[in-house]
């Protein structure tokens, strides 16, 4: 039989066009809005301090004051900046860890108490504490007087260790920085597997080994968290190593800048502190080697503590207390007493404009933050990509950066575009601008925003990763643009962690020193500003009153996050 199969072929090759559907014209491509394309400028403003820095440094003269910092002062710069972090990361690893494990592990006396007031000291500033222990640990302090009143000895008949020391700033900041390695780690405790604990306590292991050789390792990538938060701090400390007489790159930074008139080498000095700030972090990621930890199961019952008998409950809960007394309890006491009984000597009239000056420029930067952090987060959430990504991981670069160095970097750039405005007008209408942005709230209030927009960042990036995108889905659905989504779902909904973002720059900026010193105008003084200057002319008791009003703000957030875990 013959077979012909040509008229089949024929046929889908010649059939009619009316025959094969029509794809019409291309969708027309998802048009991004104005309001998420602002991530790159706001990335790029954020980004122009540390590249003024860097561009100033490069282009500075090597002067005489350069050579002196060079030969002279850089090493010890150097020996004591490193010092101190390393000191100030073992101490604040050490206890952030130790006492997160036994809240989070143990039941002992005072532990659900504890369990809050370990948090206490991320309210105390480490320069408001640094002060008081000098007051209470020097020579003329309560504590070697009544030493020699009870032994009878006199001035250099005894030893008593040296408050005003390197390893004595270092046990002050400490002190107070290691909320940041405590509340990272607490929540990677009790996020583990209790299937491991309970098999290396089946296996024979005591608490103390499960905790060294599995809890401890499983933690690693949230202590390198905190630690890293806590030398960042250590780094950009301004007020404690300067009141401890500890010269270190912040210190060297304000006095290249005021003391030597010599913008060139405080640019310098700042390029080297970024260069090492740049090397722990690439460290740190290094060692990690990309290895990350995640529970086995999402569906798991709770850790269930030990309960502590005997000298070993005791000995937890004075373990567990002791940072707190040493961190808040000690300083905050002093200030209250020393604020009842001398106080600051300036009538209320007087001393309220620093008051007002400190709230006035933490609630502006905090409105400002918010509002960029926000930008930037739902700008990223919107319309996801490389570019949203990589300027949003540019606009966090400021908070690994001290206020010193970002205070030169501000103020480069502010100062070479007015001194180009002062120089177009007296060229073309004889008429002097002077400084319009350098020296004013414009430029301090920038400076925070640099320093401070990764805190709102991280809060905001946080609080609407639980706010699920088919909300704002369903809102489109419904003929809702996609601002109107925003504002209308998703911002109600994140509104605890825009409110705990704001509540943190606020008191980050309210404690903010070196910053302020620097950028600030003349005619401006803070709460910050004002316990400096007293601490400098050796007047303790009397810059308690502004130490005190700063303790009592940077309450607030902690109250906050006390709050968030109680609900968890």
């Amino acid at each position: 039989m013959h077979r012909n199969t040509a008229p089949m072929s024929s046929s889908l090759l010649l059939a009619p066009p009316l025959l094969t559907p029509d794809p019409g014209p291309a969708p027309p491509a998802r048009r991004v809005p104005l309001w998420a394309r602002l991530g790159v400028p706001v990335a790029a403003l954020v980004a122009a301090p540390l590249i003024a820095v860097l561009a100033s440094a490069m282009a500075a003269d090597s002067g005489t004051a350069w050579s002196h910092i060079v030969h002279v002062t850089l090493p010890t710069y150097l020996a004591n900046s490193g010092m101190l972090v390393l000191l100030v990361g073992l101490m604040t690893v050490t206890a952030g860890a130790t006492t997160a494990w036994l809240v989070t592990a143990c039941r002992f006396p005072g532990s659900r108490l504890l369990e809050v007031a370990l948090l206490l000291p991320l309210a105390m500033p480490a320069y408001v504490c640094g002060y008081v222990y000098t007051e209470i640990m020097d020579i003329s302090g309560p504590v070697q007087t009544a030493l020699r009143s009870a032994t009878g000895l006199g001035f250099g008949q005894y030893w008593f260790p040296e408050i005003r020391s390197l390893p004595g700033a270092a046990v002050v900041m400490a002190m107070v920085l290691y909320p940041y390695v405590y509340l990272l780690a607490r929540n990677a405790f009790m996020q583990q597997s209790v299937c491991l604990i309970e098999a290396s306590r089946t296996l024979g292991q005591s608490l103390p080994r499960t905790f060294l050789h599995v809890a401890l390792p499983l933690a690693r990538p949230a202590l390198a968290g905190g630690t890293a938060l806590a030398l960042m701090e250590t780094l950009s400390d301004f007020g404690t190593v300067e009141h401890f007489a500890v010269p270190t790159f912040t210190t060297g930074i304000y006095e290249a800048w005021f003391g030597m008139a010599d913008r060139g080498a405080a640019s310098r000095l700042a390029a080297c502190l970024m260069v090492v700030v740049a090397v722990l972090l690439v460290l740190e990621m290094v060692s990690r080697g990309g290895r990350r930890f995640h529970p086995m199961s999402t569906r798991q019952p709770p850790l269930r503590q030990v309960r502590l008998h005997g000298i070993k409950a005791w000995a937890a809960s004075l373990l567990c207390a002791m940072p707190v007394v040493i961190g808040f309890l000690v300083p905050a006491g002093w200030l209250a007493v020393a604020a009842a009984t001398v106080g600051d000597p300036l009538a209320a009239h007087r001393f309220l404009p620093y008051a007002i000056n400190s709230v006035t420029l933490a609630s502006i930067t905090a409105v400002l933050a918010v509002g960029l952090a926000a930008l930037l987060a739902w700008g990223g959430r919107q319309h996801p990509s490389g570019l949203a990504t990589i300027t949003r991981r540019l606009a966090m670069l400021g908070y690994a950066v001290p206020g010193s160095v970002i205070a030169v970097g501000t103020l480069v750039p502010f100062g070479i575009f007015d001194n180009a405005l002062d120089g177009f007008f007296r060229a073309q209408f004889g008429v002097s601008t002077g400084l319009l942005l350098s020296g004013t709230m414009v430029a301090l209030i920038f400076g925070y925003l640099v320093r401070f927009l990764a805190v709102a960042l991280q809060a905001t990036e946080a609080g609407l990763s639980r706010v699920r995108p088919s909300l704002a889905a369903a809102a489109r659905t419904l003929g809702a643009g996609p601002a109107e989504a925003v504002v209308r779902i998703e911002v109600p909904l994140a509104r605890g962690a825009l409110l705990t973002a704001a509540l943190l720059v606020f008191v980050d900026t309210m404690k903010e020193l070196p910053a302020t010193l620097i950028v600030r105008p003349f005619d401006l003084d803070t709460l910050a500003v004002r316990v400096h200057n007293l601490a400098a002319d050796e007047r303790l008791t009397e810059a308690s009153t502004a130490a005190l009003l700063i303790v009592a703000i940077g309450l607030l957030p902690v109250l906050v996050i006390v709050r968030s875990m109680r609900r968890r």
